[in-house]
């Protein structure tokens, strides 16, 4: 664990060196193919940087943050577009915004989005107090996992993925939100609370990370498939394209945290729930359909989700025990935590 935090601050300084460098030649090289090739080794190095850590949650989080989502923002950065775009006023800024996966509340002409988050904030603070116990738990319950059935540890593991997931992005927010004085949108919305595919990979589900594959992947891909298809079927094109991506990149984490060759079980999985997503917006709208009462919908896309997670999403993990490796991390913090608080108390 000392060497893997000795490699983090190096891979951190790396990264904050190079984005330095982006800030400033945006300044002298105007935007286009010239800035783009500038901006290329940066976007290789972020992808050699999680190859030198070896836990699981220090080489999935640089994972996210740059190979995906630093390298996404800085090939829009490059022809001024996407969430760099215009410039922040100043380094620190774009750090914070380059580095992590956030995005500043907008008061004007709030979406709809907005709009369902502002109203679920006073209920946020003891929803998230839940989650945390929830997790607590789930990780102690990890002791009697050899007496569960199967599907009952999938079923928790399904469930630890999202609150370790979500923790860590709100922690993130908050420290970051806090360093520049500014409110920052919340990157879940509830996605259990999810009516149908589309509302929950698009409106609730990491919505940094659809916000990032909308501008690089979906909207590119739509604007040149209608010239051939059409706009109607353009915009199913852009979501598989999507899709596609995402499971692709997803694959790329796993290689990171697991260093063998890629299975495609992930891409199958975010394939299939391109289709299932494809066909249920191209369903509404020749239709006109809507989804049967929101009990109902709800609990078939939860099912929906977790069936595929646990058949495709999960087991690569699983077979590699990548998930003991990444609670006996969690379990680690907590001991030294404990350790902490009792050493300092009278």
């Amino acid at each position: 664990m000392e060497e893997d935090l000795r490699n983090l601050s190096k891979v951190w300084i790396s990264a904050l060196v190079s984005i330095c460098y982006c800030y400033f030649i945006s300044s002298r090289i105007s935007k286009g193919v010239l800035r783009l090739l500038s901006i290329l080794p940066v976007c290789v190095l972020f992808l050699v940087l999680p190859l030198f850590l070896s836990s699981v949650h220090f080489c999935g989080s640089t994972a996210l943050f740059f190979s995906w989502l630093a390298n996404f923002k800085l090939l829009l950065f490059a022809f001024d577009q996407g969430p760099l775009c215009p410039l922040p006023p100043n380094l620190y800024r774009f750090i914070c915004f380059a580095c992590f996966p956030i995005k500043v509340k907008q008061n004007p002409s709030p979406s709809g989005i907005t709009k369902r988050l502002r109203k679920n904030e006073p209920k946020a603070k003891w929803v998230l107090a839940v989650k945390i116990l929830i997790f607590g738990v789930l990780l102690h319950i990890y002791e009697y996992s050899d007496s569960l059935p199967r599907f009952a540890v999938l079923a928790i593991y399904c469930l630890h993925i999202y609150l370790e997931v979500e923790l860590v992005l709100v922690f993130v927010g908050a420290v970051v939100s806090t360093l520049l004085g500014c409110d920052i949108e919340p990157v879940f919305d509830e996605p259990y609370l999810a009516t149908s595919l589309q509302d929950f990979w698009s409106r609730r589900w990491n919505l940094m990370v659809s916000a990032v594959l909308r501008s690089t992947v979906h909207i590119p891909v739509q604007r040149f498939a209608t010239r051939f298809l059409g706009p109607n079927t353009a915009v199913l094109v852009g979501v598989m394209a999507s899709f596609l991506v995402s499971g692709l990149m997803h694959e790329l984490v796993y290689f990171y945290a697991i260093r063998l060759p890629p299975t495609w079980e992930v891409t199958c999985f975010f394939v299939l729930h391109g289709v299932a997503t494809t066909i249920e917006i191209a369903v509404k709208r020749k239709l006109r359909w809507r989804p049967p009462h929101r009990g109902v919908s709800g609990l078939a896309v939860l099912v929906f989700v977790g069936v595929t997670g646990a058949w495709l999403f999960l087991p690569q993990l699983l077979r590699n025990n990548v998930h003991e490796k990444g609670i006996s991390e969690c379990l680690l913090v907590i001991d030294l935590v404990k350790r902490k608080l009792f050493i300092s108390s009278p």
